[in-house]
Order: structure tokens, then sequence, then C-alpha cells
């Protein structure tokens, strides 16, 4: 499994998700498994990888939390969670991606 966060430079979510991630995927039993952070640093790069804001989390290159027809740009990101809008996935949310499974 391919997993990347891709953020904004100075994001302020980057350590909360970075942190958040790894702890599900130890929860999960995934030790082993690793993941990157991308900076995506002008529009014009934002625009050609499709970045809708930061941070994005792409498991095998896809991004799960994706929104038809959210325009690429470096922005905030905002996640849609059962508490209201939140700058990151919740655990549950994360562990669901990774998983497949609800």
């Amino acid at each position: 499994m391919e997993i990347e966060i891709v953020v904004v430079p100075d994001c302020p979510h980057e350590t909360p998700a970075a942190e958040r991630l790894r702890a599900v995927l130890d929860d999960l039993g995934l030790y082993d498994t690793t993941f990157t952070i991308r900076t995506v640093a002008d529009q014009a790069e934002a625009e050609r990888t499709g970045f809708t804001g930061s941070p994005s989390i792409l498991i095998d290159g896809r991004d799960p939390f994706a929104e038809p027809d959210r325009p690429a740009g470096l922005t905030c990101r905002v996640y849609r969670t059962p508490a209201g809008p939140a700058g990151l996935p919740t655990t549950d949310q994360l562990r669901q991606a990774l998983t497949g499974t609800p």
C-alpha cells in the first residue's frame, strides 16, 4: 500500500495528520507501512495533480475523501465528519479508507 499526505507549505494540519495516520496504521497492525509527505508549492502543480486542499491523504494514488467538482488549488482542506467540518478526517474515517470497510 502506498500512502502519501499532500500539503501546502506551513500547513498547520500536517503534523496532526501524520500522527493520526500513524496511529490508525499501528492500530490496524500495519506497523511496517510507511507514508510520505509531499508539499505542493504552487497553483500550477495543484492543477496538474488535482490537489484540492491540505492535507490530502492519498492511498495508492487515490483520494478516498475526494468531493466531486472541488476545484484544484492551494487551500486548506475541510473534511466532512460526523461532528461537522474539520481539518482532518476522523480516526474512524481513516480506518475505513485504509481497510475499505465501514
